[in-house]
């Protein structure tokens, strides 16, 4: 699984790349057949936002979040993400396996 994370208006710093990593990691316990994720982390006025395009086998999921810290916008969208490769998951096993 490949991170790519940028910034907009914003540096990466160590830190937030190795909080980025740790929260990514979890969604592969869920999926294994994550090809790649893209994040983008932006400070809005007054708020942070962070959005991320997950490329998995079937198609791509994209989620964004904005909360007033950008660790909180982070996991937020993990959060979201979870969801949708937890819907997506089944999705794929009841049409291999029927009802």
């Amino acid at each position: 699984m490949q991170i790519n994370i940028s910034g907009h208006h914003l540096e990466i710093t160590d830190a937030l790349r190795t909080y980025v990593n740790e929260k990514f990691i979890r969604l592969e316990r869920h999926f294994d057949n994550i090809t790649s994720i893209q994040v983008i982390l932006s400070p809005e006025p007054k708020t942070h936002k962070a959005e991320s395009t997950i490329r998995i086998s079937g198609g791509e999921l994209f989620a964004t979040a904005e909360a007033g810290d950008m660790y909180a916008a982070i996991d937020m969208l993990t959060d979201k993400l979870d969801r949708q490769i937890l819907k997506h998951k089944e999705k794929s096993v009841s049409r291999n396996h029927g009802h």
